[in-house]
C-alpha cells in the first residue's frame, strides 16, 4: 500500500498581508479581532475591507431590478465602519493597517478586490443564516470560501449559551 512520505518539519506560514471584511455586524466584529490578533502575531500588514452593498430597486421598465448607488448616508456609514477600525487595529499595535471602502455586490467586489490587492489570508465573520435563508439568499462566507484565491478564515462568533 501507497503512503506518501511524511513531512520532517512543518514550513512556517507566512501572514505577511492579512484583509479583514467589515460590515459593521457583531459576527464582522469577532473576525475583526481575530484579524488583530493575527496580524499582532505575524507582524502582518492588516488590510480593512468594506463593501457598502448596492440595494436592488423594482421598477417597471420590463426588468426584475435595476441595482441603483448606494445612499450617500449608506456609504458615509461603510467609510466610518473602516475609519474605526483602522483607529482600533492601530491602537491594539498593528504598525500598517490600511482601508478600502468600496460599492457594489459584496462578494463581487471582495473578490474583485483580492484579484487586484493580493492578499495571504482573507477573515470573515459568518452569518450563521439558517438553512432555508442560505438555500434562498445564499452566504457571503460560502461564496468567498469557494471562490477567493487565498485562504479564507471564516469567524463564528462565541456561542453564549451553553451547548445541550
Amino acid at each position: 500500500m501507497y503512503r506518501p512520505p511524511l513531512r520532517s518539519a512543518v514550513t512556517p506560514v507566512a501572514l505577511s498581508r492579512i484583509t479583514v471584511a467589515l460590515d459593521g455586524s457583531p459576527n464582522s466584529a469577532a473576525a475583526f479581532d481575530y484579524a488583530i490578533d493575527l496580524a499582532k502575531h505575524y507582524g502582518s500588514s492588516l488590510v480593512i475591507l468594506s463593501i457598502a452593498p448596492l440595494v436592488p430597486v423594482y421598477v417597471t421598465s420590463g426588468e426584475p431590478y435595476v441595482p441603483t448607488a448606494v445612499p450617500e448616508s449608506e456609504l458615509a456609514r461603510y467609510r466610518e465602519i473602516v475609519e474605526t477600525a483602522i483607529r482600533t487595529a492601530e491602537a491594539a499595535g498593528v504598525t500598517s493597517v490600511t482601508g478600502v471602502c468600496d460599492e457594489g455586490v459584496i462578494v463581487d467586489e471582495i473578490l474583485s478586490h483580492l484579484e487586484e490587492h493580493p492578499t495571504d489570508l482573507l477573515v470573515v465573520g459568518s452569518r450563521g443564516l439558517s438553512t432555508a435563508r442560505r438555500i434562498l439568499l445564499g452566504s457571503v462566507s460560502t461564496a468567498l470560501v469557494n471562490h477567493a484565491p487565498c485562504p479564507v478564515l471564516v469567524v463564528r462568533p462565541v456561542a453564549t449559551t451553553p451547548a445541550r
